[in-house]
């Protein structure tokens, strides 16, 4: 096999470094009078001062999180602050689930205004907030998208009018000068409202170690932001003790990147766009080779990524050319060789273009499309384990803490727990342990707000705060009003099925939960805040039965309309999670809190794949949740019931949307509803404790609800 080309750096290193700092420099001072301010500024610092005196006093402080438009998920973050405990998260609204437009880019005018209602209710006012500070180093932003777009010139030169990662490019950024003054005007305050930039990755970083069950450890603990970029790099390290946090190294390369490698060839191969290709992807692996000595892709391909001292990532320029043209022409011969011509943008959705697991029978060139997912995959991990093989060996310690874009690949994070065990610390750290890693629910960029308030309470002298145990933070609970004025439809049938207020009718109501699943029911629970991040983690489920072999394509077919590359994920109780799968010693602090999340997969065990078939994916993994009684009473209450009725504490879990966020208002649900075809019942829950159950009315009505409805009422008395 003739040894691969290999070219890694930019050709014009030296003036993509001068057009960066030239514009760093330019964009601070302009930004400043447009109302965006640097994190070590005059005003920054002043703002620190005065909210660590109202500290001090033993007043409590608001600071708000805000992701700007111009880049993908927009949103805002409610942080509360107290000297006694630091910073508490109040709200974390997603704006693509009040728009309904997935990985919106807008300005987050639902967000902002449902945080509003929130304070308001609270006795406050947007004039309360101390500070608002976004979730990117704009100046730092700017610079780097300049300097990626000399890196390569002339060819690069596109960059400059062409997304250069997933939704983020110049054009859109003008979006930012503007914000400043629009938020002044809309709330009131002034001609101009002060923002403060705060670094990307630090935001990553911070974020995600105070939220993790190491806050409190005297021990190091290790973070590694992988992205898909930040505002500087692609690849932050970062080690915590004693309560701060210090930045090791940077790669100061958007396209030396883990999450971009992985982004473009899932695009590229699967035929889906950036945002909607990488867990698509993953998840066809499952169905390809994934094994490195016998995979036909897998040696070829991991020259894309050169592995070098230092943990450093080199993307190979040889054979990859989304440095330069991301979109239109991503590959060099050299990798059309290995993988063949990459999908163009126009085929992307395309049904005859889009990689179908369940045409590996009739359709030749299936199997090999599985088998690139699986060499993907492969590569990818091999990246990952090489930068954190390097950040334990630099830091001493055994704990973990993995963010960022790249962070989602729950199968990789597994992999790291496998690989990293007692065997590798004895001979790299000459003693007996074994890896400890946590992942936020939130390591995207969604999770970002939380972390640039989190982050500047530290900054202002605030305590770390308390870990997380859930994440139920985005939006407010619905109110009765607002349910039933979703109910009242021609198209809809509904009925109140009981309160869940007291232990007594809550358990009632996961019963006829259970009962309904138990019978072949497909239904959604809708109940309190939304999940804040992108798994429904049973404020917004769709639940149904593991131990039937068919639920996996019936819901994927009719019910998500979606493909069937798609694996179901398991939600148990503690106990059920420990009896069918193999949970890593390495994800046991917290009481397994790395698995509330549904950001690690686990090894079933023997017996699971006969008893819970729906939830064990083709590699005979699953993508676990644990719920736990006091985050969720009533969903445990529910898994608790289906151990009575179908004798095994476990439930399908998948979001409740079709093809579009997650549910996040009862109108919403109401019209996630009508375009589930298979969806047969959804329970609403509202502020008060009052349950409904809705369902198709009219013509569509199947019968299937009142029946079973009526069946146990009977039976309950």
């Amino acid at each position: 096999m003739r040894k691969p080309d290999i070219r890694t750096g930019p050709r014009h290193p030296h003036v993509a470094a001068a057009g960066y700092e030239i514009t760093r420099r330019l964009s601070e001072r302009a930004l400043a009078k447009r109302g965006l301010h640097k994190a070590n500024g005059e005003l920054a610092q002043r703002t620190i001062a005065s909210i660590r005196d109202k500290l001090q006093r033993g007043e409590t402080v608001y600071i708000a999180g805000l992701a700007c438009p111009g880049t993908h998920n927009t949103g805002v973050a409610l942080v509360e602050v107290t000297q006694k405990d630091g910073p508490r998260l109040i709200v974390n609204n997603e704006e693509e689930r009040f728009s309904g437009n997935k990985h919106t880019n807008e300005f987050p005018q639902y967000a902002l205004d449902d945080m509003r209602r929130v304070l308001q209710r609270m006795g406050r006012d947007v004039g309360d907030i101390a500070a608002f500070v976004t979730t990117w180093d704009y100046p730092a932003l700017l610079a780097m998208l300049i300097r990626t777009s000399l890196e390569e010139a002339p060819a690069s030169i596109k960059l400059l009018r062409a997304p250069i990662a997933p939704a983020i490019n110049l054009r859109q950024m003008d979006q930012v000068r503007r914000i400043s003054r629009r938020l002044g005007r809309m709330y009131g305050l002034g001609e101009q409202l002060p923002l403060i930039c705060m670094p990307h990755h630090d935001n990553h970083a911070w974020y995600s170690f105070t939220a993790s069950p190491f806050a409190d450890t005297k021990e190091r603990v290790a973070i590694a932001v992988l992205d898909g970029t930040g505002d500087v790099g692609s690849i932050s390290l970062y080690v915590a003790e004693n309560g701060e946090m210090k930045q090791l190294y940077c790669n100061e390369s958007l396209f030396d990147s883990l999450g971009a490698f992985y982004t473009v060839i899932s695009s590229s191969q699967g035929g889906w766009t950036w945002l909607s290709s990488e867990g698509r992807y993953m998840g066809a692996a499952a169905w390809g080779d994934m094994n490195r000595a016998t995979n036909p892709y897998y040696q070829r391909l991991k020259a894309v990524l050169q592995l070098g001292p230092d943990g450093s990532v080199r993307l190979n320029r040889a054979m990859a050319n989304w440095y330069a043209d991301p979109a239109d022409n991503p590959y060099h011969q050299p990798l059309i060789d290995i993988l063949g011509p990459p999908l163009r943008p126009d085929q992307l959705w395309n049904p005859d273009a889009v990689l179908r697991v369940e045409d590996i029978n009739h359709r030749p060139d299936t199997k090999d499309r599985v088998d690139k997912a699986a060499a993907t995959q492969l590569v990818f991990e091999d990246a990952m384990i090489h930068v954190i093989d390097h950040l334990l060996r630099i830091t001493g310690t055994d704990r973990l803490v993995l963010t960022g874009g790249v962070a989602l690949n729950a199968l990789g994070n597994m992999r790291l727990l496998e690989h990293f065990d007692e065997a590798w610390f004895e001979r790299a750290q000459q003693r007996k342990t074994r890896l400890h890693m946590w992942v936020p629910p939130v390591p995207g960029d969604p999770g970002v707000p939380i972390g640039a308030a989190w982050l500047f309470a530290h900054m202002a002298g605030a305590p770390r705060g308390a870990p997380l145990s859930h994440a139920f933070y985005c939006g407010l609970p619905p109110s009765n009003a607002d349910i039933t004025a979703a109910l009242h439809a021609d198209d809809i049938a509904s009925t109140q099925i009981g309160n869940v207020a007291t232990a007594e009718g809550r358990d009632a109501v996961a019963d006829l939960m259970a009962s309904m699943v138990a019978q072949g029911g497909v239904i959604a629970i809708y109940q309190g805040a939304a999940e804040t991040g992108p798994r429904a983690l049973g404020h917004r489920s769709i639940l149904a039965n593991p131990c039937d072999p068919e639920v996996r394509e019936r819901l994927n077919e009719r019910v998500k309309y979606r493909e069937a590359i798609r694996p179901l994920a398991p939600m148990a109780t503690l106990e059920a999670a420990r009896d069918y799968f193999e949970l890593e010693d390495g994800a046991s602090d917290g009481d397994y809190n790395a698995y509330n999340y549904m950001v690690l997969t686990a090894h079933s065990k023997p017996e699971a794949r006969a008893k819970i078939p729906a939830v064990v994916h083709a590699d005979g993994t699953g993508r676990i949740q644990i719920v736990r009684e006091g985050d969720d009473p009533l969903t445990y209450a529910y898994l608790k019931a289906l151990g009575r009725h179908i004798g095994v504490e476990m439930s399908v879990n998948t979001s409740f949307n079709v093809a579009g966020p997650i549910a996040q208002t009862p109108a919403q649900a109401m019209d996630t509803l009508r375009r589930s075809r298979g969806l047969d019942a959804v329970v609403l829950v509202a502020d008060d404790g009052t349950a409904y159950a809705a369902w198709h009315g009219g013509e569509r009505d199947s019968g299937r609800f009142s029946g079973w409805y009526a069946a146990w009422k009977q039976a309950s008395g």
